[in-house]
């Protein structure tokens, strides 16, 4: 195990590692170098047990993990309010104040698609930040809703509702950006 070699060796890895979930080059550079400065710290304690890429890959996931418990901390209260899909409905009567235009597509087709990924990338960037965190990190990296609970340090009721109302504003953008356009 030479720390000297790290960046050449793993660098790369470590990278995309980062960029897939941070979606930011400098970010990303950030975690990848808090990485390997805690790996360095820590070469004394490796047992050897997996690979050093497997060891520096699970060191970047904590890194993520805290780099995301920090933002969430940071944000105001009020964030949570903003983009709020409920005023899609009528209080008095609980039904929609216009109703969804029906979908006709075939969801596994319109996933093959890169201009309808093009479309939901697009609107998941408007939803409200903690909106867009659970749903990117439960519907494009695939986590299961006790790790998200326990990153994003909320309750699974509080979880589903912020899923809830991501999809529910995801269905929103994509009917006026994709699907209103269609008969």
């Amino acid at each position: 195990m030479n720390p000297e070699t790290w960046l050449t060796e793993h660098g790369d890895i470590l990278y995309r590692f980062a960029m897939q979930r941070a979606q930011d080059s400098e970010l990303a550079a950030d975690l990848v170098q808090e990485t390997l400065l805690s790996a360095w710290k820590s070469k004394d304690s490796f047992a050897g047990k997996s690979s050093v890429r497997t060891w520096l890959v699970g060191i970047l996931k904590h890194k993520w993990i805290d780099h995301l418990r920090k933002e969430i901390r940071q944000r105001e209260y009020a964030e949570l309010a903003d983009g709020d899909p409920t005023a899609w409905f009528d209080t008095s009567s609980g039904k929609w104040k216009e109703q969804p235009l029906l979908w006709h597509d075939d969801p596994e087709s319109l996933c093959q698609s890169e201009q309808f990924m093009r479309i939901l990338k697009a609107c998941t960037e408007h939803l409200p930040k903690k909106q867009k965190l659970v749903f990117d990190m439960r519907e494009f990296q695939g986590l299961d809703s006790n790790e998200i609970c326990k990153v994003c340090d909320v309750s699974a009721t509080n979880l589903h509702v912020l899923l809830h109302r991501a999809r529910l504003g995801l269905r929103h953008c994509l009917d006026e950006n994709w699907f209103g356009g269609k008969d």
